[in-house]
């Protein structure tokens, strides 16, 4: 009978360990740790508000990320990339829309490159249409520009990241006009994961999404996020 190594309950400790920093937000062969923008927005003065609409699958997941930084002020749920005539939950999915967020954010607090940062760092930039468990052209990760600086920045970082091969597979991250703007989504998808903190999808799939961006980037929450 072969007996066990003292060491192996610190083994299996230790490996407990790694495995739950891993779902709770630590980084991973699909998570790494991401560089920040090398090319970047200049910072704006103290005061001034942008706005970014980015997708990454479900937008109760996206949404419930960005609302964790600080310099955010606002973030709506919604619809980008198809006309106004199907922005709606139903007509969406079969149309050229994405769920997306629109973020309104303080320039001198939060850059554009650090919202792209946490973007690819929430979600899979590596997943062709779609953030698991979701799936299809609708819940594909996407930049939307509003104009040229927007999408010459989203650009270089996506090739930043590839040309140093952070990801094991090709980044598919889209980047998109918005011709015709951005839509709202009906009023029980906004706040939804803050506002039913004990949905079941919210705490399987959203909730490790923004434990990860409180665990990657402490410095960029607001105080008190999580507690």
């Amino acid at each position: 009978m072969r007996f066990p190594s003292p060491a192996a309950p610190l083994v299996l400790i230790a490996t407990a360990f790694l495995l739950s920093w891993s779902l709770a937000g630590g980084h991973s062969a699909e998570h790494p740790e991401l560089p920040p923008a090398a090319v970047d927005l200049p910072k704006a003065d103290a005061g001034a508000t942008r706005t970014a609409v980015v997708g990454g699958g479900c937008f109760w997941c996206v949404e419930g990320v960005f609302a964790e930084l600080a310099g955010v002020t606002e973030v709506v749920s919604g619809y980008a990339g198809g006309t106004a005539e199907t922005a709606t939950y139903e007509k969406s999915h079969d149309s050229a829309h994405a769920e997306a967020v629109r973020i309104t954010y303080d320039p001198a607090v939060l850059s554009y490159g650090e919202l792209l940062r946490v973007l690819f760092t929430a979600g899979d930039p590596t997943s062709a249409n779609g953030q698991q468990p979701d799936y299809g052209p609708q819940y594909r990760m996407v930049v939307f520009h509003a104009d040229e600086d927007e999408k010459r920045v989203a650009e270089a970082y996506i090739r930043q990241l590839t040309e140093a091969e952070v990801f094991a597979k090709p980044i598919v991250v889209t980047v998109e006009p918005m011709p015709h703007g951005f839509f709202p989504a009906e009023d029980y998808h906004q706040d939804f994961a803050a506002r039913h903190p004990d949905n079941a999808y919210v705490c399987r799939w959203s909730k490790p999404k923004i434990d990860r961006i409180r665990a990657a980037f402490p410095a960029l929450v607001k105080p008190g996020a999580g507690k």
